[in-house]
């Protein structure tokens, strides 16, 4: 442990601080209308996203991976909470966080962070667009000020809803709504370095509270005072059955949460060139995620926007995220009440546009333009995302870019038929050489280009096999260019060389690859075949295969596939006509 914050905060000084300072106070100043407008879109009270930003805050900051990590909550777990809140209930959510942090722990402490970034694009981009609709379209009723709504699982029944309920349209939400999101368009442009979620915030509430009060429904009208105390610790029942009950949800939560914040510390990392620390980012991950929910916080993980706002403002310190933290817990506190009074539609533009923000538009249509397989994935995880559930989304889209990505594979297997050619001085074999009239009936080569997996075994056993129609006295595979086999090739190569020893015949194997022959030996193939039978090159195979030759055969044979054949043809043509020459001899004594 005093590692992990000597490590972190090494040559730390004063002036440090004084960026930390900075930085932190305005990271926590645009996360307070975040978290509490995350908390809301995911159906809990304002309150639960200011204690998470607090604590999962300070925790994934002072235990995580990358040095510029901002925690708390975020619009990617917007639509799986709000789905646990309305199938579960609010203190199902909690033991939902909690396992998912006990999950993010254990991957972490087992290294499985690098694991995550082999999740493909296509299913990311797919989902994080999903997600983004889901957001924007779900604000549209604070936005237009609707009243008299109830909140669905699915997409459809929510548009629905809106569509129903259009007539109750508030003009003061629109006008609220409007004056907020004026301002976080047009304060990046005018005052870079002022938060323009803030200011929308201030201006909007100010405009509705003066000139329409009791007009537009409000964060205390709608959820209560938010208190100005410290959270309390509640334990909540945890039992097998609601272990069983919740472990998808909390696997969700993990995957979603650690996809995220690994993202976030790949983001940091290339603005800072800094390296984080994957399965340490896991592992404080996990402890923010399993202390949050005793205190009535919501899953958290890594901002992206927030940790690249942190680095902008000259963080160089977790420190800089725990005075986010603090600095968020201060302002709880001091200005609770006033907090109580933000309208709705206030809150409604801001997560439209970290919707906007997120939804990676020109990646989507990037992907989608490649009109590649990569293109389904996306769009099938884009669809699943918003018209069922992020769960079902990412399943579906994993599996279907695995089983695309065997095809691939075993499409890139290839399995030739080749001959020395004799135009090329250094006797290299090629494929084209090949043909009716010249092919050797006794000695046939291939040549394996691929992974030997099973998604291509079949395939390679077929090939040989339909090829091997004369059946040979001897079969040379060139497996240079097989760099991995697992059981299934094993099996299938096991099953030519069976077939074909029952023939009588012998087989030769060249440049194997480290894993495919240690596959081999492990098996006891490798004895079978015979270390003799192992080639280093190619040409010391097809001279062991020419001493093989049943040399009467090469009689009358006109193929000519090696350039031995010359010599062998003439000789046995040669002994042919002198023992013809004695048996006439022999007759007239």
């Amino acid at each position: 442990m005093g590692r992990l914050f000597s490590d972190r905060f090494c040559g730390y000084s004063f002036k440090c601080f004084r960026k930390d300072l900075l930085s932190g106070t305005i990271v926590g100043v645009i996360a307070i209308p975040l978290g509490m407008a995350f908390a809301i879109a995911s159906g809990v009270k304002p309150e639960s996203g200011i204690y998470t930003t607090i604590i999962a805050g300070i925790l994934i900051s002072l235990f995580g991976g990358s040095k510029y990590q901002i925690g708390g909550p975020t619009g990617a777990f917007i639509p799986v909470l709000l789905s646990i809140v309305m199938t579960y209930g609010y203190e199902n959510l909690l033991i939902a966080g909690f396992m998912a942090g006990v999950l993010l722990l254990l991957m972490g402490v087992f290294k499985l962070g690098s694991l995550i970034k082999f999740i493909p694009r296509p299913v990311t981009i797919g989902f994080t667009s999903g997600i983004a609709v889901i957001i924007f379209t779900g604000q549209l009723g604070n936005f237009l000020g609707l009243s008299g709504m109830e909140k669905h699982e699915d997409f459809i029944s929510n548009m629905k809803e809106i569509m129903v309920h259009l007539n109750t349209m508030n003009i003061y939400s629109v006008i609220t709504a409007m004056i907020c999101l004026i301002f976080i368009l047009l304060t990046p442009k005018y005052f870079p370095k002022v938060p323009g979620p803030l200011i929308g915030l201030i201006a909007s509430s100010l405009v509705s509270t003066i000139l329409f009060p009791d007009k537009v429904p409000t964060i205390g009208s709608t959820f209560g005072e938010i208190p100005s105390t410290l959270p309390h610790l509640h334990i909540p029942e945890i039992t097998w059955e609601k272990i069983q009950q919740l472990l998808r949800p909390a696997f969700v939560i993990a995957m979603l949460g650690g996809i995220e914040s690994l993202l976030s510390s790949v983001v940091a990392d290339g603005m800072t060139g800094s390296k984080h620390n994957s399965n340490r980012e896991l592992i404080g991950q996990g402890i923010a995620n399993m202390v949050t929910p005793l205190f009535g916080g919501i899953p958290a993980t890594g901002a992206i926007a927030r940790t690249a706002t942190n680095i902008k403002n000259g963080a160089t310190s977790p420190m800089s995220g725990v005075i986010h933290g603090l600095f968020v817990l201060l302002v709880l506190l001091l200005l609770a009440p006033s907090a109580s009074n933000i309208p709705l539609a206030s809150m409604a533009p801001i997560l439209m546009v970290v919707a906007w923000n997120m939804s990676e538009r020109k990646e989507f249509l990037h992907v989608l333009m490649t009109k590649t397989y990569d293109s389904l994935i996306l769009v099938i995880t884009f669809l699943l995302t918003v018209f069922t559930n992020l769960t079902t989304a990412v399943e579906v889209g994993l599996i279907l870019a695995a089983i695309l990505f065997v095809k691939r594979m075993s499409e890139m297997l290839t399995v030739t038929k080749v001959l020395p050619d004799p135009s090329d001085k250094n006797k290299k074999v090629h494929s084209h050489i090949v043909n009716e009239g010249r092919d050797c009936p006794q000695i046939s080569i291939f040549t394996i280009e691929g992974s030997l997996f099973f998604g291509a075994a079949q395939m390679f056993e077929k090939s040989v096999m339909s090829t091997i129609n004369h059946r040979p006295k001897l079969l040379i595979l060139r497996m240079a260019r097989v760099p991995y086999m697992d059981t299934t090739g094993e099996s299938n190569l096991t099953s030519i060389v069976r077939d074909f020893q029952k023939q009588g015949g012998t087989l030769l194997i060249t440049g194997i690859q480290k894993q495919p022959k240690e596959i081999l030996k492990r098996t006891g193939f490798y004895e079978k075949i015979g270390k003799k039978h192992f080639f280093e090159h190619t040409g010391d195979a097809i001279n062991f295969a020419l001493a093989q030759l049943d040399q009467k055969k090469c009689l009358g044979c006109k193929h000519f596939a090696f350039q031995e054949c010359i010599r062998l043809s003439s000789s046995q043509q040669g002994e042919a006509k002198k023992n013809e020459d004695s048996m006439v001899m022999l007759a007239k004594s």
